[in-house]
């Protein structure tokens, strides 16, 4: 579990086909001060397991699902991502609760600080005004809902210190939904069920 706030742009060193995936090699130095193989960490929005670490390095191995159905499949050596090591039960919940299992990738349309994602239309249910969202891992308010997405304002901190302030038209984005409109969800499709045969 984390909680959207990015604690450190690393950047892609290598990556490496797998059988069924890709072995990638990431440069940082806040997340790997207390990491150890086995341990999560947030690539971008995604959640991964370390699997190899060393000085200012460490190595995930991402399969081929993931691949597909994230951003991760489309870095490149050299490509900046966004980091986080998983929230412990001391830590103060600065963003909101974002589990790293990415629903689907957007499309940004327009850049920060008023940056603007077209999104699935299957997700556009969960996405409400002042909501929250994980846009590439980072927790972020919704400013509004749109018939095809959603905006959010990027403030020049978040800019500076995330991938988010070099998105450009056309780059897609990880988004991950508030987790909590999910379960209410499905708790309620019992209920809505009963309603529908009445």
């Amino acid at each position: 579990m984390f909680t959207g706030i990015v604690e450190e742009l690393g950047r892609v060193l290598e990556t490496v086909p797998t059988r069924g995936g890709s072995r990638f090699t990431f440069a940082a130095t806040t997340v790997v001060e207390d990491a150890k193989v086995g341990d999560s960490i947030s690539v971008s929005g995604c959640c991964v397991t370390v699997v190899g670490i060393g000085d200012g390095w460490w190595q995930a191995d991402v399969v081929a699902e993931s691949l597909g159905r994230t951003t991760l499949g489309s870095l490149h050596g050299g490509d900046p991502v966004n980091l986080e090591r998983p929230v412990r039960l001391t830590d103060r919940l600065g963003g909101h609760l974002v589990q790293g299992h990415v629903d689907a990738v957007g499309e940004v349309t327009r850049p920060a600080p008023e940056l603007q994602v077209r999104t699935p239309q299957h997700l556009l249910r969960y996405v409400v005004e002042k909501g929250s969202i994980a846009v590439d891992g980072c927790s972020l308010t919704v400013v509004a809902r749109l018939e095809d997405g959603f905006t959010v304002a990027v403030i020049p901190h978040t800019a500076a210190r995330t991938t988010l302030g070099g998105k450009a038209p056309g780059d897609g984005v990880n988004l991950e939904v508030d987790v909590v409109a999910k379960y209410v969800e499905r708790l309620l499709e019992p209920v809505a069920g009963q309603h529908g045969r009445s």
